[in-house]
Parts: structure tokens; C-alpha cells; sequence
């Protein structure tokens, strides 16, 4: 099987890499992410490529070929090669030779079985030469066509050797697994077993993998296993995914684009620090919750938090009622966010100053709200 009209590895930038490579009589495959997204179809950020070439010669490669080759990861195997202004990370072929649960101790190889062994799923595991010809050394191509997420080998062994391949099957799972079908179970099953594990991972890695995973079109079906299998309550304590898939069902509804944000609120979690969220991400978080706890129409909401979190808030309430939104919901609280009080702090004074101030346009902003929206300016201050 080739690839077929896969822009990226037709571009001249991407050719010029492997013919720097193969010139210098080596082994070259895109590998990876490009590989499985351009056999579904779906959009290819970033290509990586393999090759028997140790770092030191595909360096010497570059600089013979006039390409900027910059050593971000030679200890490991990878040299980033900049072609027109694109950057490849070009790894040699390795092989495991010690692993800890988050690091692995490598030995590079001459052998792409090898290689294909140490990642973690079968679909991960796929090759493609210049001439876009697929290489499949574990059955990769099979599952990716049956949308079948399956471990390599021992799923045990391939958590063990990385425990963040715990969250890395569920956010997997939701971008390109067969929900209908079911998870496999010998990777629940050792998923089960092996919880302990996540307590190695950074807060950056758990939070990095939450987002991925909630980015996703529809996350609900993965996270329902990661409650079962226990996972949910290793990564997030004390959340659940009640309120989830029906928070899917209304976004589609509303025509509203996923937000990690929204449905990490929707599992009920607060703690942005636990997943090292940006400081204006944890505002965002905490603002959400205050919006939904607030209990005002969409309108109120819409002025008090402004439209987006008004929108979120207003979804996240009516998934955990298990309700249908108002069809007009999002309108008013886009109209609410709109919405400037009439009454300016210069209308007060001088009759007013500091803290009676700031007392007395709270009273009219209430008064206004009250009003819904309607009392004028001249109302407000005849009050």
C-alpha cells in the first residue's frame, strides 16, 4: 500500500530530507503521527522520520547537502534538519535498554523492527518511504483500518516502560479508536493494574495529556473507561463524567467547538495548579464555576462574566440537568456581554465620593439588572 496525495511528503522540503539521507546510502521512513493521519485522512501537523543513520552522520549528511541540522536530542537519537524553513526531527533507529517508568535508556539500531518495537500502539508503528510505500512491521495498517487501538506486544511491559501510555491510550482512544467496538481488553486490564503507576508523571505531562484528550470530538466514551478501569479518579480526584456526554450532545447541538476548559469544568475538577494550567487558563476555570454556580438567566450571566463563559456556563448547567438548553440561551448571553451599565461614576458626583460611590452604582446596577436590562439612564438616576 502507498500513500496517496499526502501534500507533506510530496513537498520538495520533505523530499530534500530523504534524499540527503538516502544518498548517503541510508534507510529513511516517516514514521508516526504523519503517517497514521494521512491514512485517515486527517490534517498532518508535524513529520518526523527514521533512519539508520547515527546522529553524528546525519549531520555530517546536513552540512554536505547545505541543510541546517541542529542537535536537539542527540543523546537520544534525534537531530532536527531544517528544510526551506521546516523543521524534521530525524531520529536513528533505537531499541530500549532500560526504562524506568518515564525515562528510557536507548541503544541505537540498524534494524526498523526493532524500532517499531519500543513505541507504545500498532498504529503508531507504521513507516513510509519516500515514494510514500508503507512499511508494517507489527500489523499496524489493520488496526488502523478496523479504528482497533491496541498496545504493542505486552500492553503491561509497554505501560511499565512509560506510564503516561495510561493516559496516552484513552486520549488515542477518543481521537481515533472505534467507540462502538469497544476498548481492547487486555489493555484495560493492564491499565487496571498498573494506577499506581501515574503517580511518577508530572503534573505538566497529566495536564498536557487531559487537554489532548478533552480537545477531542466527542472524549465521553474514553473517559467512561477511565472511570472504570479507575484511572479517572488517579488523574482527577474526586470528578466525574456524568455530566460529559451530554455536554458533548449540547456543544453539537449549539454548534459550539470543543474546549478543554468547559468539559474539564463539566467532570467537576477546579484545581487548575494540579494539571499546571496557565495562570489565565485557572482564571478561566475558576470563572466558569462561579457561572454556573451564580444561578442567573443567560442574559445576567452574559453581562457578569462576559459571553464565553456565560456560553460554557449555561451548557454545563443544562448537561447536569440532563436538559435541553433554551433555544435562545446563547443569543441572550451574547447580548448580555454586550450589555454597559448607563449610569457612569461622573453622573454620581460630587455627590457621591469613594466608597458611597462605588455603594451607590452597585445599588443602580442591580436596580438596572432587575429591570431586565430596560431602565434608562435617566430612570436610573431619578432612583
Amino acid at each position: 500500500m502507498r500513500l496517496r496525495d499526502a501534500e507533506w511528503l510530496s513537498r520538495p522540503a520533505t523530499q530534500a530530507v530523504f534524499s540527503m539521507l538516502a544518498g548517503g546510502g541510508h534507510a529513511a521512513y516517516a514514521v508516526g503521527g504523519c503517517v497514521r493521519n494521512a491514512l485517515l485522512d486527517a490534517p498532518v501537523d508535524d513529520v518526523d522520520i527514521c533512519t539508520d543513520a547515527r546522529p553524528e552522520r546525519v549531520m555530517e549528511l546536513c552540512e554536505a547537502a547545505r541543510l541546517k541540522a541542529v542537535p536537539t536530542g542527540v543523546d537520544h537519537g534525534t537531530v532536527t534538519v531544517v528544510s526551506d524553513g521546516t523543521g524534521y526531527e530525524v531520529t536513528t533507529f533505537r531499541a530500549d535498554v532500560e526504562t524506568d517508568g518515564r525515562r528510557a535508556v536507548v541503544r541505537f539500531s540498524d534494524d526498523v523492527l526493532e524500532d517499531a518495537r519500543r513505541r507504545d500502539f500498532t498504529m503508531n508503528a507504521l513507516y513510509a518511504g519516500a515514494g510514500g510505500e508503507i512499511v508494517d512491521p507489527l500489523g499496524g495498517l489493520a488496526d488502523l483500518q478496523a479504528r482497533r487501538l491496541r498496545f504493542i506486544e505486552d500492553p503491561e511491559r509497554r505501560i511499565r516502560e512509560d506510564y503516561l501510555r495510561i493516559l496516552r491510550f484513552f486520549r488515542f482512544s477518543a481521537w481515533y479508536a472505534d467507540a462502538e467496538a469497544g476498548m481492547d481488553a487486555d489493555a484495560l486490564a493492564a491499565i487496571a493494574s498498573n494506577l499506581d503507576g501515574i503517580a511518577q508523571l508530572s503534573r505538566e505531562r497529566i495536564g498536557q495529556e487531559i487537554r489532548k484528550l478533552l480537545r477531542a470530538p466527542d472524549p465521553a466514551p474514553a473517559v467512561a473507561a477511565m472511570e472504570a478501569t479507575g484511572a479517572l479518579a488517579a488523574t482527577l480526584p474526586g470528578t466525574s463524567p456524568r455530566a460529559l456526554a451530554p455536554l458533548v450532545h449540547l456543544e453539537a447541538l449549539a454548534g459550539v467547538a470543543p474546549a478543554p476548559l468547559r468539559r474539564l469544568a463539566a467532570l467537576g475538577h477546579r484545581d487548575g495548579a494540579a494539571l499546571r494550567l496557565s495562570k489565565a487558563e485557572s482564571r478561566s476555570l475558576t470563572a466558569i464555576f462561579a457561572a454556573v454556580e451564580h444561578g442567573a438567566g443567560a442574559e445576567e450571566l452574559g453581562y457578569r462574566f462576559g459571553e464565553e463563559t456565560a456560553r460554557d456556563a449555561l451548557l454545563i448547567r443544562s448537561a447536569s440537568l440532563g436538559e435541553q438548553m433554551p433555544t435562545d440561551a446563547l443569543s441572550r448571553a451574547a447580548r448580555g456581554g454586550r450589555r454597559k451599565l448607563p449610569v457612569k461614576p461622573r453622573d454620581l458626583q460630587p455627590a457621591y465620593e469613594g466608597p458611597a460611590l462605588g455603594k451607590r452604582l452597585k445599588d443602580l446596577e442591580e436596580a438596572w439588572i432587575s429591570s431586565g436590562f430596560s431602565a434608562t439612564r435617566e430612570q436610573l438616576l431619578a432612583l
